[in-house]
C-alpha cells in the first residue's frame, strides 16, 4: 500500500464522513441500549421464557467485548477502512437474520455475530475519524466522537421501548439493515484505495480461542444457572470446569507469547489492577441494575416498554455535560478523590432506589435517576486516569484496550448476576408474605373483605391477594439488589485509596492531552 493518508477529505466529503462515523458509533450503541427495553417482547415473540431472552443481550455483549480488541488488531495489520466496511456488511446480514428468525438459537447466534461485528467497528471508526483531522484539530474529532458515546445508550431504552410498542421489536433490526449498508457503502466510497501503515503483528489465535471458550462457557453457566439448579446439574459443573481450565491455560499462554491477544502483564501495575477491578465491578452493578429494573417494570408492574424505558431518560440530562467537565477537573485533582466521591454518589443513589415501594410513583424513580446520570457522567474519567497512571505512552493503548473489553464483558455478567439476586431474594419475601397473610391474621380478613365487596368470590379474592404478594415480593427483591449494590459501591470507594496517588502535570503537550482523552474514550465505549 503506497498511499498512506496523504490526501485528507475536505468540504462536504469531510462533513459526510464525520456524520457516517458518528452514526455508525450510535448504531452499535443503540443496539445495546434500546434492546434492553425490548426483552419481554422478544420473549413473547420467540415464545421463550424471559430468562432465555436475557441470553440474547448478554451474549451480544460478550460478542461486543471480543470484537473490540480484534478491531484494534485489524487496524494495525491491514488498515482501518476495509475491515470497517466489511464489519458493517456482516452487521447488516446478522440484523437480517435477527429480523426474520423464529428460533431462539438462530436468533441468538445472529445476535452474537451482530455484537462481534459491532465491537470491531468501535476502535476502527475512532481511528478512521481521527486520521482525517490535522494534529491541531484532533481535539475536535475527539469531541465529535465523544458526542455519540453516552447519548445512544441513555436515549436508547425509551426509543427502543417506543419501537417495540408501536412497530414491533423486529423493526430494530430492520432499521439496522439499510443504515449499516449505507454507512459501509459511503465510508468505502470516500476512502476507496486508501492505504495505511502496516504493523505486521502475528495474531494470537490460540489466546483468542481460549478467551472465547472461557468467556463463552462462563456466561453460559451464569445464563442457565437458575434454570438448571446450579450445583445439581452435571452440565453446569462441566461448564465451570471448562471455564477454569481454559482461563488458567489462557493466562499462562498470554504471559508466555511475544505478542499476546491481550496484555495481561498490565495487572502487575497496582493502579491498573485496582482501577480495572473498580471499573469491572462498578459497571457490572450499573448495567445489571439498569437491565433488571427496566425488565421488571414491564413483567412485574405492567409498564409498557416505552414507559419502562422512559424511566431512564433523566440520566441523559446530566450524563454528557458532566463527562465533558470532568475531562478538565481530573487535571487538577487526585483521581482517587474524584473516583471515591463518584462511587459514594452511586452508593447513595442505589440506597435511595432500594426504598422504592410504590409502583405508580414516577417521582420515586425520577430524582434518583437524575442523580445517577451525574454519577454516570463522572464515572469513567477519574477511573481511566487512575488505571493509566504510571504507564508509559506505548502501553496506554493496550491498557485501554484491555480495560474496555473487561468493562463490556462486565455489563453482560452484571445483567445475569442481578437476575440471580432477584431469583434468590424474591422467594424469601414471598415466604414472609405467606407467613403473615393467614386466616388467623386480621389484616388478611380485612383485605379479603375489600375484594369480596367488589364482586369477587372468596377463592378469586384469595388468588388476587396472592398475585399482589408476588408483585410485592418482586419489588422487595429488586430493592435488595439495589441495597447490595449500594454496599458494594461503599466498599469500592474505600478500595480506590489503596492505589498510588495520581500527580498529573499541569502543563502537557497537545499530543499528551489528546492521547489521554482518546484512551478515556476507548475505555467507556458502550
Amino acid at each position: 500500500m503506497t498511499i498512506i493518508y496523504n490526501k485528507k477529505l475536505r468540504g462536504w466529503r469531510f462533513i459526510l464522513f464525520n456524520l457516517c462515523l458518528g452514526l455508525s458509533h450510535a448504531l452499535v450503541l443503540f443496539n445495546a441500549g434500546a434492546y434492553i427495553a425490548m426483552l419481554p417482547r422478544v420473549a413473547g415473540g420467540l415464545a421463550i421464557p424471559p430468562s432465555f431472552a436475557t441470553w440474547t443481550q448478554t451474549d451480544f455483549m460478550i460478542g461486543l467485548a471480543l470484537g473490540f480488541p480484534v478491531g484494534n488488531w485489524l487496524s494495525r495489520r491491514i488498515g482501518e477502512y476495509r475491515p470497517f466496511v466489511w464489519a458493517f456488511v456482516i452487521f447488516a446480514l446478522a440484523s437480517t437474520i435477527c429480523a426474520y428468525s423464529t428460533s431462539l438459537y438462530s436468533f441468538l447466534a445472529a445476535r452474537i455475530v451482530l455484537g462481534f461485528s459491532g465491537g470491531m467497528t468501535l476502535p476502527l471508526g475512532q481511528s478512521l475519524l481521527l486520521k482525517e483531522y490535522p494534529v491541531r484539530n484532533k481535539s475536535i474529532g475527539i469531541g465529535v466522537w465523544s458526542l455519540f458515546t453516552l447519548t445512544p445508550f441513555t436515549f436508547g431504552p425509551p426509543l427502543g421501548g417506543w419501537i417495540a410498542d408501536n412497530l414491533g421489536w423486529r423493526w430494530l433490526f430492520m432499521f439496522n439493515i439499510p443504515v449499516a449498508l449505507t454507512i459501509g457503502g459511503i465510508v468505502g466510497a470516500l476512502l476507496y484505495r486508501r492505504g495505511g501503515k502496516i504493523i505486521r503483528h502475528h495474531f494470537d489465535s490460540v489466546g483468542f480461542v481460549l478467551l472465547v471458550i472461557a468467556l463463552g462457557s462462563f456466561q453460559t453457566l451464569l445464563n442457565q444457572g437458575n434454570d438448571r439448579d446450579w450445583s445439581n446439574s452435571f452440565y453446569l459443573m462441566g461448564l465451570l470446569a471448562l471455564t477454569l481450565i481454559s482461563l488458567i491455560y489462557w493466562v499462562i499462554w498470554e504471559l508466555s507469547v511475544r505478542h499476546p491477544f491481550l496484555d495481561i502483564s498490565l495487572f502487575g501495575q497496582r493502579n491498573f489492577t485496582i482501577g480495572v477491578f473498580i471499573l469491572f465491578i462498578g459497571f457490572l452493578s450499573f448495567q445489571g441494575l439498569l437491565s433488571l429494573l427496566i425488565v421488571q417494570l414491564q413483567l412485574t408492574l405492567g409498564y409498557s416498554s416505552f414507559l419502562a424505558g422512559l424511566v431512564f431518560l433523566p440520566m441523559a440530562i446530566f450524563a454528557k455535560p458532566i463527562s465533558g467537565v470532568f475531562h478538565e477537573i481530573v487535571k487538577h485533582f487526585d483521581a482517587r478523590l474524584l473516583a471515591s466521591i463518584n462511587l459514594l454518589g452511586f452508593a447513595a443513589v442505589y440506597f435511595w432506589l432500594s426504598r422504592f415501594d410504590n409502583q405508580d410513583s414516577y417521582a420515586q424513580l425520577f430524582w434518583p435517576k437524575l442523580l445517577e446520570g451525574v454519577c454516570l457522567g463522572s464515572f469513567f474519567v477519574p477511573l481511566t486516569a487512575l488505571l493509566l497512571h504510571g504507564l508509559p505512552p506505548e502501553r496506554q493503548w493496550r491498557a485501554a484496550e484491555l480495560a474496555g473489553m473487561i468493562r463490556i464483558a462486565a455489563g453482560a455478567i452484571g445483567i445475569t448476576f442481578q437476575g440471580i439476586v432477584l431469583y434468590r431474594r424474591a422467594p424469601v419475601h414471598m415466604t414472609h408474605f405467606a407467613e403473615t397473610q393467614t386466616a388467623f391474621d386480621a389484616r388478611f380478613d380485612q383485605t379479603l373483605a375489600v375484594f369480596t365487596t367488589t364482586g369477587l368470590s372468596e377463592s378469586a379474592a384469595t388468588l388476587q391477594i396472592a398475585r399482589l404478594g408476588q408483585q410485592q415480593a418482586s419489588i422487595f427483591g429488586i430493592n435488595d439488589a439495589f441495597w447490595i449494590a449500594s454496599c458494594i459501591f461503599v466498599g469500592l470507594s474505600v478500595l480506590v485509596w489503596f492505589a498510588d496517588p495520581t500527580r498529573q502535570p499541569h502543563q502537557r503537550t497537545l499530543a499528551q492531552s489528546l492521547r489521554r482523552r482518546l484512551v478515556i474514550l476507548l475505555t467507556r465505549e458502550v
